[in-house]
């Protein structure tokens, strides 16, 4: 059964389990043999130290998440962090939050493991390719419900898409996108409904055969019109035709193949209490009074990656306007601007947040390191009343996207999360 339990570590015990910190390959928080040794740094800020705790605290080598998490979305950090806090600081039937959710890995990972959860943001992709996961389809009735609603008759597009698709290829893609919008307009989208649109969504543009698409980027940034045009006279690039259904059946089977029917339980009995908000994270009166155990997220930092502009092939396909997108989602262009707006949704953390609750702010070294968010962020949180715990980087090996975030000060060849983790008392 995935919804384990482990012992609670509380705030009076903390500082010693992160001092002390070591795991076990199979995905066990603890183990009676210390594997690696903490590195212990301390910053002062306004002259108050906080202390930085350095290990391996989470590794794709500890655990591999579970097929589900199989969704690309641009800048999402691996389930192995939620995963890390909510086995650390909940137990079943807490909630765990998540108010910047982009691509559902905290309230997916809090699932899996038998917590409820809320998630919120502003961006209504987030939801679509979120909230379906949690009610996992009969691959039977799903092949069904694909022959119902996929035809081959040339359907007209409102943009031109030639670029993208192969005629017959875009013609399936309007006759689902038609459907769901329909299905939507009348209040009748059901689960299965939903569950096509997340994979669809997923799937319209890739750099391999199983993407509706011909060769284009990676399916979290759709380049622009004229860019893919480019892209395929560069390449000598013509696009085939691609069986939308067939993709679809495939996209599938992947993601659930680590389902097992205790699993397929534990998620179904969460989707039934489980809440998914559009809304600014500073201003979510829908969701109670200290009624969140855990919060554990990244917001967006500062103007670094266009959600918006990577999304607009995905909007037009959920008939979502982008301009409003564009203009809702918060992408602060100094430094200022954004901690006053991180203040404000600290200030809301902390009122929905339970005493005896807990925060795991993931931030970044951006700008070339130029920035370490950290430094910014305690202060926000204790301004709100929050306490401070300390500061979690995790090391593990370097990407390529690790040059997105301008992380290149690392002497030792390592990446890092850095997490600002805050208590509530």
């Amino acid at each position: 059964m995935n919804s384990q339990t482990s012992t609670i570590i509380n705030v009076n015990t903390i500082n010693d389990f992160l001092k002390k910190f070591s795991f076990t390959d199979d995905g066990g928080l603890f183990s009676d043999a210390l594997n690696k040794q903490t590195s212990i740094e301390q910053i002062i800020i306004n002259d108050n130290k906080y202390n930085k705790y350095i290990n391996e605290y989470w590794t794709p080598k500890q655990r591999r998440a579970n097929s589900l998490h199989e969704i690309s979305y641009r800048a999402c950090f691996k389930p192995q962090l939620p995963r890390f806090f909510v086995k650390l600081l909940t137990k079943n039937d807490d909630t765990v939050y998540d108010p910047f959710s982009g691509r559902g890995t905290t309230i997916l990972e809090a699932a899996l493991l038998g917590r409820n959860i809320i998630a919120n943001d502003i961006n209504p992709i987030s939801t679509i390719l979120s909230e379906p996961r949690l009610c996992i389809p009969n691959i039977y009735e799903l092949d069904r419900r694909l022959d119902k609603i996929i035809s081959n008759k040339k359907i007209q597009s409102d943009l031109d898409l030639s670029m993208f698709y192969h005629p017959e290829t875009l013609a399936q893609i309007m006759s689902i996108k038609n459907y769901l919008q329909l299905k939507k307009i009348t209040d009748s989208e059901d689960g299965l409904d939903k569950w096509i649109r997340m994979v669809s969504t997923n799937r319209l543009t890739g750099h391999s055969p199983g993407f509706f698409s011909v060769y284009t980027l990676p399916p979290n940034q759709a380049v622009s019109p004229q860019s893919q045009i480019k892209i395929n006279i560069k390449n000598g690039l013509i696009p085939e035709y691609r069986d939308v259904k067939k993709i679809i059946l495939i996209k599938t089977k992947r993601l659930i193949k680590d389902i097992d029917n205790d699993t397929r339980a534990t998620l179904f009995k969460i989707a039934t209490g489980a809440r998914f908000y559009n809304l600014d994270a500073r201003k979510t009166s829908e969701i109670q009074n200290e009624s969140v155990k855990l919060t554990v997220t990244s917001p967006p930092f500062l103007d670094v990656v266009q959600y918006a502009q990577d999304n607009w092939l995905r909007c037009w396909f959920n008939n979502i306007n982008v301009d409003i997108i564009e203009k809702n989602i918060t992408m602060s262009k100094n430094i200022t601007d954004w901690c006053n707006i991180m203040q404000e949704t600290f200030n809301e953390l902390y009122r929905l947040t339970k005493p005896d609750g807990w925060v795991a702010f993931e931030v970044g070294e951006i700008r070339n390191g130029s920035i370490n968010l950290e430094e910014y962020v305690i202060p926000l949180g204790e301004k709100s009343g929050f306490r401070c715990e300390g500061v979690l980087i995790n090391k593990q090996s370097f990407t390529k996207t690790a040059n997105i975030w301008g992380v290149k000060n690392n002497t030792d060849g390592t990446n890092s999360n850095r997490i600002v983790l805050f208590y509530k008392s």
